[in-house]
């Protein structure tokens, strides 16, 4: 987010918002500690339930009246076409991880899942704070803390054996992910996007830096 769509929400709104989606960090910290069968059960359901009041909230009064008493200050105005009837970001958060955690091996997982919780959230306060500069469709501030951000998260996340070379991958599936949050805006759900580009652009780089090499972190239930 930056300066393009400071209208939506005021800042100590956002703040909030984003305060909510870092409790999402539950999820790989959870699913580091868990069987990849049992966390699709429950993102599953959890994924079912919030769809299911998200779209509920657009067709049945008392539902949309509870919800957005409780969301409400916190959604942003194409959270609330009545029109489009779209999905809220936190809905999205829960398919973007159901699916994340049935096509990508766990290691990628835990990198790419957290880069969206933190650097998504990092961009959106700075960018729409001292976003100034134009750059894509959005600012270049908010493009670099993105980065800046991903780049820290992808220093304490797992790794197969901890080489350089791993940290390099980490670092240009940043960089990926920090411009693909940016042309998201508009066209695509970037709980969605950043996820998917990280998670992607790193396991090419595995196959290709690690021929041969399973991803799979040792001690780790699967």
């Amino acid at each position: 987010m930056t300066q393009i769509d400071k209208g939506t929400i005021n800042y100590r709104d956002e703040v909030v918002r984003k305060l909510i989606h870092l409790c999402s960090l539950s999820i790989p910290i959870i699913y580091y500690f868990i069987p990849q069968s049992t966390a699709i059960i429950i993102l599953s359901i959890l994924t079912v339930l919030a769809v299911v009041l998200d779209v509920s909230r657009y067709f049945f009064p008392a539902v949309g009246k509870l919800f957005y008493m409780i969301f409400g200050l916190i959604l942003r105005k194409h959270e609330k076409d009545r029109r489009k009837k779209n999905l809220n970001g936190a809905t999205y958060v829960f398919i973007s991880a159901l699916l994340a955690v049935i096509i990508f091996p766990k290691i990628l997982f835990l990198t790419a899942f957290p880069i969206l919780i933190i650097s998504d959230s990092t961009a959106a306060l700075i960018g729409r704070k001292y976003g100034k500069h134009k750059f894509l469709a959005k600012s270049l501030e908010g493009t670099l803390a993105f980065f800046i951000s991903a780049s820290i998260v992808v220093l304490f996340t797992p790794k197969l054996n901890g080489s350089i070379t791993e940290y390099f991958i980490g670092i240009v599936a940043a960089a990926i992910g920090a411009i693909v949050e940016n042309i998201s805006f508009g066209y695509a759900d970037d709980n969605l996007t950043i996820p998917i580009s990280v998670g992607l652009s790193m396991w090419l780089f595995y196959i290709l830096l690690f021929p041969g090499i399973p991803l799979i972190l040792p001690n780790v239930p699967r």
